[in-house]
């Protein structure tokens, strides 16, 4: 059993950057991670995942300005945000499951059994 950590989250202007990490408690290397959002009034919704053979999904909404990586060796997952919008404004949840497969992950929140408990984003509009 892995425990999430997040850190990273803050206020930032539309066009700006931030960074969140998320630190496991131990090796994320068989883990399948992922990270989600949820908006205010809305369901979590997935945002970016990387599987355990480093292949990466991306939401729509964040093609071209969110990365997602991962460093095996400070058990840390990131999540890159780059010309943020007001859109991006949630609280961001990292994820890890325990996957079948080396190069697939999932977008189903269902589906991942670990989480960190989150960190608020906020870009006003």
């Amino acid at each position: 059993q892995v425990q999430l950590v997040e850190s990273g989250g803050g206020s930032a202007q539309a066009g700006g950057s931030l960074r969140l990490s998320c630190t496991a408690s131990g090796s994320i290397m068989n883990y399948t991670m992922g990270w989600f959002r949820q908006g205010p009034g809305k369901e979590r919704e997935a945002v970016a995942c990387i599987s355990v053979g480093t292949n990466r999904r991306y939401a729509d909404s964040a093609k071209g300005r969110l990365t997602i990586s991962k460093d095996n060796g400070a058990n840390t997952l990131y999540l890159q945000m780059d010309n943020l919008k007001p859109e991006d404004t949630g609280v961001y949840f990292c994820a890890a499951l325990v996957p079948s497969e080396r190069f697939w992950c999932s977008y189903i929140p269902d589906e991942y059994p670990f989480w960190g408990q989150g960190t608020q984003v906020t870009v006003p509009g």
